[in-house]
């Protein structure tokens, strides 16, 4: 399984990024499935002007993303707050995109602040079902994320452990199970 991990802030110092390195270093090691991190500084993506409906039909500069988006079975997006939402970088990015007809999505907010982004977390749940993609139903919130994780993504509060291991576990199960009943239709 082809697992895409969105790290949604376009700030060069961005915390969500911490998380973003945490979860993906976790995938790398404790599972099978190919894991990317699309990071958002690394795309100066256009204000919306039109879906990209496929990799041939989408900009030359774009097109290594289109193939890893198209490629995708799942998505983990990760955001920071933004005045009660989440990220419009990843916004931005989700709307040139075609609906993600039945993929997984995990959602993730981080924040300094001491709710860790739950109003984003909630703005993330309306939004997938919009994409026609399926939520795992456990969030994971990151409150004080500057305290949690180091730059490199290493895990800094050890109390967090649980919390990311029942959002891991109970993502896994619901993209191995759809990716699979995909494949067998």
């Amino acid at each position: 399984m082809k697992i895409e991990i969105i790290s949604g802030s376009p700030r060069s110092n961005s915390l969500t990024k911490r998380v973003a390195l945490n979860l993906k270093n976790w995938f790398e090691n404790n599972t099978h499935h190919e894991i990317g991190l699309l990071d958002m500084r690394d795309w100066n993506l256009p204000t919306f002007i039109k879906v990209f409906v496929s990799v041939d039909n989408t900009p030359d500069e774009f097109k290594p993303l289109a193939k890893r988006v198209f490629e995708a079975d799942g998505f983990i997006l990760i955001s920071p707050e933004y005045n009660g939402s989440y990220s419009p970088a990843m916004k931005c990015l989700l709307d040139h995109f075609p609906k993600q007809h039945h993929k997984p999505f995990g959602i993730v907010t981080a924040s300094p602040g001491a709710f860790g982004g739950m109003r984003a977390a909630q703005q993330l749940l309306l939004l997938v079902p919009a994409l026609f993609g399926i939520a795992s139903p456990y969030l994971l919130v990151v409150p004080t994320v500057d305290k949690k994780f180091d730059e490199t993504g290493k895990l800094l509060d050890e109390s967090l452990q649980n919390n990311i291991h029942n959002f891991v576990t109970e993502y896994l199960w619901l993209s191995e199970n759809l990716v699979e009943e995909k494949r067998n239709v």
